[in-house]
């Protein structure tokens, strides 16, 4: 498995497209990287960080708010001895915000049509997917906080319905975990007592 050399220690630096992991010697980067990675991932991934760096142009002005409130600003979170620290969220998890946000702002993708219009492999067709409406798939790393990532989906779609005019995106969400143990850990991320200014999340068992 190839791991690049300049592949950074923190989890909170910005890593470059041609700096990734792949499955394979590194000797192969050059000729195989976009074959041997999912067949969307390669393409999105550098029009994501092209994005990016252009100050995420073309996002609505809701989606963008977000954005720089999450990533660009410094925030500081009170700790138990009642000290502040300052708080950032891993490149990670800015990543696939960032890509999800950018797929349905910049790039309209609304079906597998648009998504495999991404397509690095020439190996993926429509036919191999029955549903037409649009499925986004983020595929992270054990500890790379999905549950941060999908909290902060929830709060964009939530705000991007309430402020966007003919917004596509939901102000109702169904969270489904696949056993009592994954959703213990949701509830447990998720729950709280209602504090000033909001509501707790609740989360049920469905029988």
């Amino acid at each position: 498995m190839a791991l690049h050399p300049d592949f950074p220690v923190s989890p909170y630096e910005t890593l470059l497209p041609d700096q990734r992991w792949f499955p394979a010697a590194e000797e192969l980067r050059a000729s195989a990287y976009e074959k041997l990675l999912p067949p969307l991932v390669a393409n999105i991934r550098n029009e994501v960080k092209a994005w990016r760096d252009a100050g995420y142009a073309g996002a609505s002005a809701t989606s963008k708010s977000l954005l720089e409130w999450w990533f660009a600003t410094d925030h500081l979170i009170e700790q138990a001895d009642g000290t502040l620290a300052p708080f950032r969220y891993y490149f990670a998890q800015q990543e696939a915000v960032e890509t999800v946000i950018w797929l349905h702002d910049v790039r309209q993708v609304k079906d597998k049509f648009d998504l495999l219009r991404f397509d690095a492999s020439g190996a993926v067709s429509s036919g191999m997917f029955d549903e037409d409406w649009p499925r986004y798939v983020l595929k992270m790393a054990t500890g790379a906080g999905k549950t941060k990532v999908l909290s902060l989906l929830i709060a964009w779609s939530y705000f991007h319905k309430l402020y966007e005019p003919a917004s596509r995106l939901a102000h109702n969400f169904l969270l489904i975990a696949p056993n009592i143990i994954v959703l213990d850990r949701l509830r447990h991320d998720f729950d709280g007592e209602p504090h000033a200014g909001g509501a707790g999340v609740g989360l049920r068992q469905i029988p």
